[in-house]
């Protein structure tokens, strides 16, 4: 039997982002792409409900650590790599040849950045904490001006 899954559309200071769950975690959250039209938006799911707190104190600089089940769908290897951000403390960057490291597999460095790029849960799981080993941002699905924002934000409220 299917989970029933739940969607809201959450207001942030980056933009529109789409929140999914089911009964028991949340499924995705993701940034609205321009022209994007939801047909089931706004639900009032507990978990959607505390989300919204959640990253409303993430953005006020009063939450540091996301309380929430997740629940990604991806492979075991992305699942994997997705487990390891988890583990990149607020405020802190690690370079992607690091994370491969901190995965298990040092030489996979792409692999991981790919399965970064795929993260389906943005922010809790915050692969906005991995940069190129030179320093530099790297990539960010939701769009490098967004990653930059999540950073500052992460450094100022530390």
């Amino acid at each position: 039997m299917q989970n029933q899954l739940y969607s809201r559309i959450i207001t942030t200071p980056i933009g529109n982002m789409i929140a999914t769950a089911d009964d028991g975690a949340i499924t995705s959250f993701d940034f609205v792409k321009d022209g994007e039209v939801f047909q089931m938006i706004n639900v009032s799911s507990p978990l959607l409900l505390r989300l919204e707190e959640e990253i409303f104190e993430y953005f006020a600089g009063e939450r540091k650590e996301f309380t929430l089940p997740l629940s990604p769908s991806g492979t075991e290897f992305q699942k994997g790599v997705w487990k390891t951000l988890l583990d990149i403390p607020y405020g802190e960057t690690i370079s992607y040849a690091t994370e491969a490291k901190k995965f298990g597999n040092p030489k996979a460095i792409r692999a991981v950045a790919n399965a970064n790029g795929k993260n389906p849960i943005s922010i809790l799981i915050p692969c906005h904490r991995v940069i190129a080993s030179d320093g530099g941002m790297g990539g960010y699905s939701g769009g490098l001006d967004k990653k930059k924002f999540l950073l500052s934000l992460e450094s100022e409220t530390l």
